[in-house]
């Protein structure tokens, strides 16, 4: 089995690569922007060319939420284009294709977790460029799975985790938004999901295409997410909770964005541990 995976330096890419060693079975093809380039058709089709992948787990993306709001075009070009780029040349080569998207194609208006049948609505350029990308892979496609997860934390990459630590190590104190409700993912929990998925599909022909959400159990605010950090970690910092109109962003985030997962744990037989039990140093 060959598994591409695409946006491989990124935090999710990375965190492939460390689960991978428990597969030895299966032959991952790492891809960084640079060696492909999704918004770019020909450079997708020489790369499965050359590979002949029977899965693409796509983990490159634009993220930036705030700077989306200003940088469309290119948001687009990654979130959109290159999904429907990938989902071009997957169909073409019989390639099953795993797409990463977010909680954030939510508004976050709901206040009990969020099923794979709620209705989308976008308050955000990321969230829609994101479910935009969902929609072109959907009408191109019929061998694809879309995971929506949510704030995707490891010691990979950029992310809130990794930043609370550096701003504890750097300050006496810190004020963190307490009024948005989610449930943080462990990085390599979602990426051995996803090799999974690959597994299952190929060895059991559990075929189940469609939309799954997965993120780690349990929920928090940002604040409690922060202070489980501090604690983890031995940091010493006051902290304070902090409401989201004292911190104003150029994107709208969702209140509350907390996924459902009784889908994933269903079909595939998965275990899901709570976001508490995987928060590392």
């Amino acid at each position: 089995m060959v598994i591409l995976v695409t946006g491989a330096n990124g935090q999710l890419g990375q965190s492939i690569k460390k689960v991978a060693p428990k597969y030895p079975e299966i032959t991952f093809v790492y891809c960084d922007s640079k060696e492909l380039d999704i918004t770019n058709l020909a450079s997708c089709e020489a790369i499965f060319s050359q590979y002949k992948p029977n899965y693409c787990i796509n983990t490159a993306a634009y993220t930036a939420v705030d700077k989306a709001e200003t940088e469309t075009e290119l948001a687009f070009a990654v979130n959109v284009l290159g999904s429907e780029n990938l989902a071009k040349v997957a169909k073409a080569n019989d390639t099953v294709l795993l797409h990463v998207s977010t909680d954030f194609v939510f508004d976050g208006n709901k206040n009990e977790p969020y099923t794979e049948i709620d209705v989308p609505n976008p308050t955000s350029v990321y969230g829609s460029t994101k479910l935009q990308g969902e929609q072109v892979v959907q009408s191109i496609l019929e061998k694809y799975y879309i995971i929506r997860t949510s704030w995707v934390f490891s010691e990979f990459g950029n992310n809130f985790m990794k930043t609370m630590i550096r701003l504890g190590n750097e300050r006496d104190s810190l004020s963190v938004v307490n009024d948005q409700t989610g449930t943080p993912t462990y990085a390599p929990d979602l990426a051995d999901t996803l090799v999974k998925i690959c597994k299952l599909n190929a060895a059991k022909n559990i075929e189940a295409y469609g939309i799954y959400n997965f993120s780690n159990e349990g929920q928090c605010t940002w604040f409690e997410f922060a202070k489980e950090i501090f604690k983890v970690n031995t940091i010493a910092i006051d902290l304070k909770p902090l409401p989201t109109t004292a911190y104003p962003t150029p994107a709208k985030r969702p209140l509350y964005s907390v996924l459902n997962k009784e889908k994933i744990k269903a079909v595939f037989d998965i275990e899901i541990k709570d976001w508490t039990k995987v928060l590392t140093k």
